[in-house]
């Protein structure tokens, strides 16, 4: 079908092992964009829009769907979370423009192994009614590559497979100009893909992973042929995130659970990239098995300490704790013991926890909590919220706490056995607000103290009197500045006080002669009364001056005159 308009509909990913909600760009959209090239099609006839820019301007992108004679939607939430400006697709709005189109419709991505837009609900499997939809039970990428080619023309007629290695070697690259369409762009976090499968004999209970199969491990040089094209095209922004565990890649099979790492490949990875992209300004990761830790712990310090040398600071290493009740580990096939993750938080401290030029800790860990397992009782709530209590009392650090309900998909052991969910709703929604209170809010005074500099915060959302940012990266701390800012605006902010999970700060330096009202009264020690007297006085000629007419001297690190 060449010289055919395709239109891709990006309507979001969140999984254990890919994220793509904006900043970020998934793989999919990527690979989709590159099948479509290598079946004929030009840059000029595929259109990529996200989910959200269509909701903002239904007009622009409606008749592009009218006239397209391919429409493909990649969605699915397989674990959701919340999201600073972004909301996913639902399946409403996916009927919509399926209905809109007269033209061939694909849906896939994960939303093929179920459908659900909040934890602790089970997956749908019944996705549309629309009966000329064809939905991609594997790969979308491999199922649209397989319609467009000779073998087929008609969907139904079309094999379901993965697409292999060589293939995504070759859709990366082709498919790499998608991200200028990306309304972000060139500020968009480019999810890179380094292999996929869980290489574990036994899976936990809940996780989606293992319906890709064995890992099927991308070449280094295929990784780094991937990044220098995205580099040519502007991305400077990038999170090794699409694998389960990058402890793993290219690990050696020992024929124990966990395959043992293999130091040299992630070295050649991160080596390779920084050569590639000597300007990139963000490279992250995502997804470290604190069980490949505990058992590897020589091979594990060598690989996190590659990886500190070649990153960007701010990285966050996501360890998929699940559950600090053993019985809740045995029940689930979960992937460490209590004593091993918190050795694993141990570990990383000692090797990311030095404050980088961004002004974040170079790497730390992060702990995933999953509730409504099988075997959970009221005890599992205090097993973990003492164990969180330990990690904080014994002086780590940890980036983020993150905590769901489970959401129970086919062909998983939890798939109906989620009657915990219910069960301890209330003691859950209680136990998390706990946390937040004791746990994340002084460990977050620890991570970033008042008067931390924070570089490079990217505005993303205002209104009269609030704008929150992020710093580009993995697991962004998002930042609330009491002022109407101009989105998409990069400053630096000095720290002036924390929420539970969130910052408070004000543009570094600040501009003490110009300076907003609600601006001043933020700094350390000046309420609102100081804050008027400040500014009734301002101008001031110097900082000399400053301290002379006010008396204040602590605040003047904040200040530019």
């Amino acid at each position: 079908m060449p010289n055919t308009k395709a239109v891709i509909i990006d309507g979001y990913v969140d999984e254990p092992a890919c994220f793509g909600v904006p900043p970020y760009i998934s793989p999919y959209i990527r690979y989709i964009a590159g099948a479509l090239r290598e079946s004929g099609f030009s840059e000029n006839d595929i259109h990529y829009s996200t989910i959200d820019s269509i909701r903002s301007h239904p007009e622009n992108i409606g008749n592009i769907i009218k006239r397209a004679q391919l429409v493909i939607i990649v969605a699915g939430m397989t674990v959701p979370g919340k999201y600073l400006r972004s909301t996913p697709i639902n399946l409403r709005e996916i009927e919509s423009i399926f209905n809109a189109s007269s033209g061939l419709k694909i849906l896939g991505g994960p939303i093929r192994l179920g459908f659900s837009l909040e934890g602790g609900k089970k997956a749908e499997t019944d996705l549309l009614d629309t009966a000329d939809v064809s939905i991609s039970r594997k790969d979308i990428e491999a199922f649209v590559y397989d319609v467009l080619g000779e073998k087929t023309k008609n969907p139904e007629n079309c094999e379901h497979r993965f697409r292999t290695v060589e293939e995504i070697g070759r859709w990366a690259i082709k498919g790499a100009f998608i991200i200028k369409q990306h309304p972000d762009y060139p500020n968009v976090m480019c999810e890179l893909e380094t292999y996929r499968g869980c290489g574990r004999n036994q899976h936990c209970s809940f996780c989606t992973e293992p319906s890709y199969g064995s890992s099927d491990y991308r070449p280094v040089s295929d990784v780094i042929s991937e990044v220098a094209e995205l580099y040519e095209i502007g991305a400077r922004f990038y999170r090794i995130g699409r694998q389960p565990d990058i402890l793993s890649y290219h690990a050696k099979d020992k024929g124990g659970d966990i395959p043992e790492p293999d130091p040299q490949a992630i070295l050649s990875l991160y080596k390779g990239i920084r050569n590639i992209a000597p300007q990139l300004k963000v490279l992250h990761m995502d997804n470290a098995n604190p069980g490949t830790i505990a058992k590897y712990p020589d091979l594990c310090k060598e690989i996190f300490r590659t990886i500190v040398q070649y990153h960007t600071p701010g990285d966050v290493a996501a360890l998929g704790m699940e559950s600090a009740d053993p019985g809740v580990v045995k029940a689930n096939g979960l992937k460490a013991m209590p004593d091993e993750v918190f050795e694993a938080i141990r570990i990383i401290n000692e090797i990311g926890r030095t404050r980088g030029n961004n002004g974040m800790p170079e790497m730390l860990p992060g702990i995933n909590l999953v509730h409504g397992l099988m075997g959970e009782s009221k005890k599992t709530f205090d097993l973990n919220y003492n164990f969180l209590k330990h990690v904080l009392d014994s002086d780590l650090l940890l980036r983020r706490i993150n905590i769901r309900q489970v959401m129970a998909f086919p062909d998983t052991p939890m798939y109906g056995n989620d009657e915990l969910v219910r069960k301890h709703k209330q003691i859950f929604l209680k136990y998390k607000e706990k946390i937040r209170k004791d746990i994340d809010f002084p460990m977050l005074q620890k991570v970033v103290p008042v008067g931390t500099i924070l570089r490079d915060v990217k505005c993303e959302i205002n209104d009269r009197k609030m704008s929150f940012g992020r710093q580009m990266g993995s697991y962004p701390l998002l930042t609330g500045i009491p002022a109407c800012l101009p989105t998409g605006r990069f400053m630096d902010i000095i720290v002036t006080r924390h929420g539970h999970r969130s910052i408070t700060g004000v543009p570094y330096p600040l501009k003490i002669n110009t300076a907003p009202l609600q601006l001043i009264q933020e700094l350390p020690g000046i309420g609102k009364k100081q804050a008027i007297n400040i500014q009734r006085k301002a101008p001031f000629s110097s900082k000399d001056d400053f301290i002379k007419r006010t008396g204040n001297e602590g605040i003047i690190p904040y200040l530019d005159f």
